[in-house]
């Protein structure tokens, strides 16, 4: 086992998928000379050469066209979006072709891409810097959308999307970028958890609490200051956004009977409206409240001095467990 930071275990997936498969090709603005803006190719140049790790032009949908070319001739591309907010310039790329080329060609062509994205806020950077654009890629069929909250999710996640023969966008929390955690380099990937699969992180009787990427140490920090209190509450990590697992939410719904989710991006039509739509289908009758999102407001990214404000933190997200158990809370105002 190995003590490493999200961004080592990123770069170490990476020179792992690289020393396994010579198709593997990295793409980027800015990720071989200087090693990426949050360092996370460093070295992978010098070790691999320009012609594996190719720092590319300041224009997002050349790259993600490019590397559908790529793509299509054998090679396993991995693109790196510098900042989350950079990504729409290659939405049409993302969503008019790669989701669609397997089954426009009745599966004759695969796509096996994986589209690196630093997300979410946190870090004191504007607009176009700390969004958290995956409930985009969530509505798009044909891709898989993943983020990971861990290093050792980080390592092993990341060279099953690259093995993937689909299209991966792979969300990393940029502000969990220096946690640090035991990551075992050497894992055996058909013993692993499959990527698609979300997981309990911590166990509780109470209340579900279900979020994913840069939350789930705030929501584990919220299930510790409640325990104080004498509330249980039991933290899963989705781990994989589309497709959803939604097995070990069932089976901690219909235990506890209460769920809240809680997301960085914005509320409407967020993927915690899709989660709460989910469960109450699948377990109405053990729900004893209505479920409850703590997310970020509906409104563009805010100044970096008012973020704290706008992202989800550990009071916000103990103000909606108060209100799944009818504690008083901001909503009733008591």
């Amino acid at each position: 086992m190995s003590k490493l930071t999200l961004t080592q275990a990123i770069n170490a997936g990476l020179r792992k998928s690289m020393e396994e498969d010579p198709k593997v090709i990295l793409m980027g603005e800015d990720i071989g000379t200087l090693g990426g803006v949050f360092r996370v190719t460093d070295g992978l140049m010098k070790d691999f050469g320009s012609h594996r790790v190719i720092d590319t032009p300041l224009a997002e949908s050349a790259i993600i066209g490019t590397a559908v070319g790529l793509a299509y001739r054998g090679f396993r591309p991995v693109c790196e979006i510098q900042f989350d907010g950079f990504i729409y310039p290659a939405f049409d790329q993302i969503v008019s072709q790669v989701a669609k080329l397997h089954m426009r060609t009745h599966g004759q062509v695969r796509m096996p891409l994986t589209i690196r994205v630093p997300f979410g806020g946190g870090i004191g950077s504007p607009e176009h810097h700390s969004e958290s654009p995956e409930g985009y890629f969530v509505h798009t069929s044909g891709l898989r959308v993943i983020s990971v909250s861990n290093p050792q999710d980080a390592y092993t996640m990341l060279r099953q999307a690259i093995k993937c023969d689909d299209p991966v966008l792979f969300f990393e929390p940029k502000r969990r970028y220096h946690t640090k955690g035991e990551v075992d380099l050497d894992a055996d990937l058909s013993r692993a958890p499959a990527m698609g699969a979300s997981r309990v992180v911590s166990a509780g009787t109470d209340v579900t609490l279900v979020t994913y990427g840069p939350l789930v140490p705030t929501a584990l920090d919220a299930a510790r200051a409640a325990a104080d209190e004498g509330i249980s509450i039991e933290v899963i990590d989705l781990r994989s956004l589309s497709p959803l697992d939604y097995g070990p939410i069932e089976e901690s719904v219909r235990r506890t009977g209460r769920l809240v989710v809680t997301h960085e991006a914005s509320q409407t039509l967020g993927l915690g409206a899709e989660i709460v739509a989910g469960i109450t289908e699948r377990c109405f009758n053990y729900l004893e409240a209505a479920p409850v999102r703590v997310t970020g407001f509906d409104i563009p990214y805010p100044p970096s001095k008012l973020e704290k404000h706008h992202l989800p933190d550990l009071d916000r997200m103990l103000d909606g467990v108060d209100r799944v158990l009818g504690r008083p809370n901001s909503a009733s105002g008591l």
